[in-house]
């Protein structure tokens, strides 16, 4: 037959055109998601990567070689397919392939575990380097992907720096221990750099002295954390979003992080579409719900000490909580924070003022001497999702808190960005991976992320 073919089209290109002008017939390669026929026509689910949605290759019994050929894939197969493209308005895709010649270009086995049925996300994280594969993963890691552009463009924009931090440090940022030694081999395991380092728990350290140079700045990168937590939320290795402003304090802040959060939730529904209907659909019967609320609300502000009077009322009219003893100085766990953003305000909150116990050596002194300028984003649904603060830019106050808690040694040239120049300074901390789980309603981190490294488990 004489017709002209579009070669190497890709799926994206065809949905979103509808029809590649000028070609009636394409040339498409990809992934057998399923294949069924019924004695006369068949079906094969496929797809290339590019797009979320599947097309659907149609052959027909009339033409035995084509249909003997197809009936025998398989599942999981990667095969080449030239066909007539045929729109279907009324139908449940907008178009699909009619076959007319076909070659596989990768066989598959017969024991592909992703067969058409479901599968449990604690059996595919068995499979990790084949659950991309799986719808969930596959809408899952492509808005993952289309979040970190939403993250630079984001700062790109509004002309902040993007700074690499360093990955191994000789500070522990939060200064709570639980960091991970790099070590060598050898009768001496620190001799390479001649003394104990880790990898980064965080590069706000790094990245403040930045933004003494470009007033507007952020780090964007891995973060590891030696916690034993077998928890939905923890992991040992994750991604952190952490931007730094000059001549900036706590509410500009605050303003910066509403800002930020808002623009990430409607460039993901803007530009995943199909993924974001799928987690609606799917996973979160209220996603698009809870994430329209955020993006029409004003983040309303709340005093830590004015959380804790709203949660000692809760006790005593009645509402349970697993840890009932609420008194000012505690570290709020996520039941109250809830309780806080869900029941009482109803909406985004931020927190802030928190007691100078309980919080980072590197934030500011609050006048009444007891609180630190800090703020945490709680949202319904999770709790916190952002931590911020404005940082201490008083030399004398900062060395004093450092000196206590004897961390001064080795941090001498965090302390001289106070000396040289200093001024006062915000920023900020998200979790990117669990904002991920937010934006999606996927409840385990480990499914957020591409090969999840948690307590007692590294496969990969």
């Amino acid at each position: 037959m004489d017709y002209k073919v579009m070669s190497d089209i890709e799926l994206r290109q065809i949905a979103l055109s509808g029809k590649i002008k000028g070609y009636e017939f394409v040339e498409l390669s990809g992934w057998v998601r399923t294949n069924r026929d019924n004695g006369s026509i068949g079906f094969i689910e496929l797809n290339d990567g590019t797009h979320f949605l599947n097309v659907q290759l149609v052959y027909l019994k009339d033409n035995e070689t084509i249909y003997n050929t197809c009936k025998a894939i398989r599942t999981g197969e990667a095969i080449k397919v030239k066909g007539e493209l045929v729109l279907t308005p009324g139908g449940k895709q907008s178009f699909e392939i009619r076959v007319h010649a076909l070659e596989v270009l990768g066989t598959c086995d017969d024991d592909y575990p992703l067969q058409k049925k479901r599968h449990s996300f604690e059996f595919l994280r068995e499979i990790a380097h084949l659950r991309p594969r799986a719808n969930t993963f596959y809408a899952l890691y492509r808005v993952r992907s289309v979040l970190s552009m939403a993250i630079h463009r984001f700062f790109q924009d509004r002309g902040f720096v993007y700074v690499h931090t360093p990955i191994i440090t000789s500070n522990d940022c939060e200064g709570a221990g639980q960091v991970f030694d790099v070590v060598t081999q050898g009768k001496d395991p620190f001799a390479f750099f001649k003394q104990h380092v880790n990898l980064t728990v965080s590069g706000q350290l790094h990245v403040e002295p930045f933004a003494l140079a470009f007033k507007n700045v952020y780090t964007f990168g891995p973060t590891f954390r030696a916690e034993n937590s077998n928890t939905p939320r923890h992991a040992a290795e994750f991604w952190m979003i952490e931007p730094e402003i000059a001549f900036a304090d706590l509410n500009d802040d605050m303003n910066l992080i509403e800002e930020c959060v808002k623009y990430c939730i409607e460039y993901v529904l803007s530009n995943c579409p199909d993924e974001m209907n799928f987690f609606a659909n799917m996973i979160d019967k209220g996603l698009m719900d809870r994430l329209n609320h955020v993006l029409n609300s004003e983040f309303k502000r709340m005093t830590y000490t004015q959380a804790i009077d709203i949660l000692i009322e809760a006790v005593k009219n009645g509402h349970e909580f697993e840890n009932k003893n609420i008194e000012w100085g505690m570290d709020l766990q996520s039941e109250h924070e809830r309780y806080v953003t869900e029941h009482v305000v109803k909406g985004p909150v931020f927190l802030i003022d928190y007691p100078k116990e309980i919080k980072a050596f590197y934030m500011r002194l609050n006048d009444d001497g007891k609180t630190v300028a800090a703020c945490d984003l709680l949202v319904p649904g999770v709790g916190e999702l952002v931590g911020g603060s404005q940082r201490e830019e008083r030399y004398e106050l900062l060395k004093a808190k450092m000196d206590e808690m004897n961390i001064s040694k080795g941090l001498e040239w965090y302390l001289d960005t106070r000396r040289y120049g200093g001024c006062k300074h915000a920023g900020f901390g998200i979790g990117f991976d669990r904002f991920l789980m937010y934006l999606t309603g996927v409840n385990n981190i480990r499914d957020t992320e591409p090969f999840p490294r948690t307590a007692n488990s590294i496969k990969y």
